[in-house]
């Protein structure tokens, strides 16, 4: 059901202090940014081979990535997953014990299709499932 992995996502205060990081330190480039006001999170998608390195901050203080980074602070946030159907994969996790945080998968950024699986029921990692839109044929740069 994955097909690879589609993003590291990665939780930190200020966005374009690390896009500098990892541009300087890496040689990064940022291959898409987008604002998601429905999630209070602005990210920057940095190329590595076929997948991303996920940089995101909260737009606002009730967002999820703002709550995450008070209590935890800046650092590995969750992993995204290809899949081919999001709806499949979804409901394949929820009869394995998984716990969705999304009944139902969703719009997500780069036209993708998303859904979240929640910590508790896949050995505390937060998941989130992406298929790619099928009419481009990627998300990707």
């Amino acid at each position: 059901m994955l097909t690879e992995i589609d993003h590291i996502a990665i939780a930190v205060r200020d966005l374009d202090a690390a896009i500098d990081w990892y541009r300087d330190a890496l040689g990064a480039q940022v291959a898409h940014r987008e604002v998601a006001e429905h999630d209070g999170v602005e990210e920057a998608m940095l190329s590595v081979a076929e997948s991303y390195v996920q940089l995101i901050s909260a737009t606002r203080d009730d967002s999820p990535v703002a709550k995450f980074l008070d209590k935890r602070g800046e650092g590995l946030h969750h992993v995204g997953y290809r899949v081919p159907d999001c709806a499949a994969a979804l409901e394949a996790m929820v009869k394995a014990g998984a716990t969705p945080i999304d009944d139902a998968p969703r719009p997500g950024s780069r036209n993708t299709t998303i859904a979240f699986i929640h910590p508790k029921g896949s050995f505390g990692t937060l998941i989130e499932l992406v298929e790619e839109p099928e009419a481009e044929g990627s998300g990707r740069p």
